[in-house]
């Protein structure tokens, strides 16, 4: 139990923090749950929006401590637990972004700016989203983003520096969850802006509580730990 709650209280404080700081910043401008989509209002939207982060990153805490501490599936299922847990992730990270879209749909032109400026933010950002999934295609692997090394003990791959990864050893966390605030800067939505920076910061949480301390014990001193 000791290895599978390492630094998860502060995971659960950091957390509650950054709720509490959406439902404050919202309960003080209307505009970011402002409209509706099929029926739903935006509030509704973007609290499902909200909770889908949460449990993807309790679902890959668990899976990986259990794994990475008593070899809980690999043990009786092998390898394939891997392909098991990486379709749920597939699917969860895929929500994230599926309802960041209908937030800002059901939110859209609620955000008091003009549109030229938002639409070259995307611009900006449209770039390095792309680099960041080609280097990770590339050089980084699929398997790897999703924790292989969790799973398979004898997967020791050295560290990547190649792609965007030349700039910083994080470049999917820095880069690659810039994806999140496309909808809401070309819907013009202040909630669906609200909820990707939530996803943005909330990643942080669990590159330091869950992610930094793993790569630590697999790898022993990982750049940047």
């Amino acid at each position: 139990m000791r290895g599978l709650l390492r630094y998860q209280l502060w995971h659960l404080l950091l957390l509650v923090v950054l709720i509490v700081s959406v439902r404050v910043y919202i309960q003080n401008d209307p505009d970011a749950t402002a409209g509706e989509l099929w029926g739903i209002r935006t509030l509704v939207w973007l609290w499902v929006a909200v909770a889908v982060p949460v449990v993807h990153q309790v679902y890959v805490w668990l899976v990986w401590r259990l794994e990475l501490y008593h070899r809980t599936f690999t043990s009786r299922w092998g390898m394939q637990a891997f392909k098991v847990y990486s379709a749920g992730f597939s699917i969860l990270f895929t929500g994230r972004l599926i309802l960041i879209v209908l937030l800002a749909y059901s939110n859209r032109d609620s955000l008091s700016v003009m549109p030229i400026l938002a639409y070259l933010a995307a611009a900006v950002i449209t770039p390095m989203v792309l680099y960041l999934f080609y280097s990770v295609i590339r050089y980084f692997t699929m398997e790897r983003a999703y924790g292989i090394d969790h799973f398979d003990k004898d997967y020791l791959e050295p560290y990547v520096k190649n792609g965007i990864f030349r700039y910083t050893d994080n470049g999917m966390y820095v880069y690659g969850f810039l994806v999140f605030y496309l909808p809401g800067l070309l819907l013009l939505s202040k909630g669906a802006l609200i909820v990707a920076l939530f996803n943005h910061a909330y990643i942080w949480v669990h590159y330091y509580c869950t992610e930094r301390p793993d790569m630590k014990k697999i790898y022993g001193n990982p750049p940047g730990a």
